[in-house]
């Protein structure tokens, strides 16, 4: 299944998109902002899936994948690994801790978190995956 040029730019400009949500978020939405740093570094690990022609359906083979074919074979740290696994585990709790809400520090550092895998992503292949550094 050959993936167009155009949806994984578009994957991409969704990546960059959120993770400004994210960012805009964080004052008035702790639980808005980690899930949008989530979705930022969801959409860019999936771009560069798709720009390898590998595709997965949910969340939890994004995150298995992300273990086996970036952390395993170096081409990724593990601590990379670890900050995937951490946003995907407060996505959760934003998205459906009905007592459990996120601080603002774990938005904080979920961003942050986010900001790494996207460079990561961008680090991979810059050709395809381009970031402003002017902000």
């Amino acid at each position: 299944m050959s993936m167009s040029k155009e949806y994984i730019a578009g994957l991409w400009e969704r990546a960059v998109k959120t993770i400004q949500d994210a960012g805009m978020s964080l004052s008035f939405s702790p639980d808005n902002a980690a899930n949008r740093a989530y979705y930022a570094a969801f959409y860019a690990v999936s771009a560069l899936f798709a720009s390898e022609e590998r595709f997965f359906k949910k969340h939890t083979a994004t995150r298995a994948a992300v273990h086996k074919e970036l952390v395993n074979t170096g081409r990724w740290n593990e601590s990379l690994g670890d900050d995937y696994d951490k946003l995907l585990g407060l996505r959760e709790v934003a998205d459906y801790g009905v007592l459990q809400h996120t601080s603002p520090e774990e938005a904080r550092e979920a961003i942050e978190q986010a900001d790494r895998v996207l460079h990561a992503v961008h680090e991979a292949r810059p050709d395809l995956f381009p970031i402003d550094t002017s902000s």
